[in-house]
């Protein structure tokens, strides 16, 4: 039977079970300029199905990854501490679990900026980055870390290894989810990890998308929502063992895998593995009604989200945004919130800044304009730096300001 939304990326099954339908979206990088605001945006489904026979939740290639990357690509990974801290924490572990050093080679796929590979450069470890967004990697030239700019997969990979040479740790954050051609971009990994060498990607976990409501997360560049039993199947098809898992707090709650060749022997697979696979059995995620009530749980969330803003405006109040990232755009656009509700949104990256963000089109302003406009409540976009935020932002408690956190429950904090 074929489907209207193609077939599955990994097994090939037609796709033809809903996980959760958000409606029509645009890119949710693609920030609007001041000069095109008269103009039309493309909009495009956003809908995520679940394969009924090996449980990847995916949403079919709407929007081309050459369209979203190739051009002036918006996000820097620089611009969040918290991150910085969590991968200056990882290169740390890394050169004390394995041995990293000076004699390794280090190679991130999607380095954006350089944000982690400048840490390991620091202990004078070689490092190479590979980037497809030419803007972004150009930052990251300009920290000193050499950088290929191509999407990757397993051409890349050998001409990347015929040219600089294989990888001893090869790693990508946030990276899986955001290729199309999955078991090429896995075979690619094959390719470019030395026989001895180790491999780890981080990417956001389904349990925790699931249990915390975190639809948002659901985006175009986001093609696939890994649980862990689903990934280690995709590794384990193209000759990768993965040995080892973190859970992980980043992004609502992550997962770090760690993977080797199947025939490296060397490196014994840990008991995490058998307890996240089980972890996620008897939470019912290897069976098919777990992903069918997903929808009707997004949707009462919506409603939740918008009865505070509604009530809030009412009120007379004025209502800011922090963060213009790809998954408060979700959030915007799949809830119906413009400017009839938010007055404006802050960020820190002076890329986005002077733009409007996509669908919307509600503006972002720099961080500084939020302490003139004095808004009574601030709607955190990027809730997974709740914290962070928080922390920058106190100042609004000197007019009475409090902020609301959209996922996974509404909240009001003062």
């Amino acid at each position: 039977m074929s489907s209207l939304y193609g077939s599955c990326r990994f097994c090939g099954k037609a796709l033809e079970h809903t996980f959760v339908d958000l409606g029509m979206h645009p890119p949710c990088q693609s920030q609007v300029a001041p000069a095109r605001l008269t103009h039309g945006e493309m909009f495009f489904p956003l809908k995520a199905f679940v394969c009924d026979a090996c449980l990847l939740v995916q949403i079919p290639q709407y929007v081309k990854p050459e369209d979203i990357f190739t051009s002036e690509y918006a996000y820097f990974s620089s611009y969040s501490d918290t991150w910085l801290a969590h991968v200056r924490a990882y290169t740390e572990a890394m050169i004390a679990r394995f041995g990293i050093g000076p004699q390794s080679q280090v190679v991130e796929l999607a380095s954006n900026d350089g944000y982690l590979l400048q840490y390991f450069a620091q202990k004078g470890v070689p490092v190479l980055g590979v980037e497809p967004a030419a803007n972004v990697a150009e930052a990251a030239r300009k920290k000193g870390i050499r950088t290929v700019v191509k999407f990757f997969g397993e051409k890349t990979a050998g001409e990347i290894g015929r040219e600089h040479g294989q990888a001893d740790l090869l790693l990508g954050n946030n990276v899986l989810a955001h290729v199309p051609d999955l078991l090429d971009f896995v075979r690619g990994m094959k390719v470019l990890l030395k026989p001895q060498g180790i491999l780890t990607m981080e990417f956001p976990h389904l349990m925790r998308l699931v249990a915390e409501n975190q639809f948002d997360t659901i985006y175009h560049e986001h093609y696939s929502y890994f649980s862990f039993s689903t990934v280690a199947k995709v590794f384990a098809s193209q000759g990768l063992c993965l040995f080892d898992v973190d859970e992980l707090p980043t992004h609502g709650g992550s997962l770090r895998i760690y993977g080797r060749h199947a025939e490296n022997a060397a490196l014994a697979v840990t008991p995490a593995v058998a307890r996240l696979e089980e972890t996620e059995r008897a939470r019912g995620m290897h069976e098919m009604p777990y992903y069918r009530a997903f929808d009707e749980q997004v949707r009462e969330t919506k409603r939740k989200i918008l009865e505070i803003l509604i009530q809030a405006k009412r009120q007379g109040k004025r209502v800011a945004g922090y963060s213009a990232a790809g998954k408060f755009n979700t959030l915007l656009n799949y809830c119906g919130v413009g400017t009839d509700m938010l007055d404006f949104v802050v960020d820190r990256n002076p890329f986005k800044q002077g733009n409007y963000c996509p669908g919307s089109r509600i503006p972002i302003l720099a961080v500084e304009q939020l302490y003139e406009a004095r808004p009574d409540y601030l709607l955190i976009g990027a809730w997974n730096l709740k914290d962070e935020i928080m922390k920058q932002t106190a100042r609004i408690r000197e007019w009475g300001g409090q902020w609301i956190v959209p996922i996974p429950e509404v909240q009001v904090l003062a």
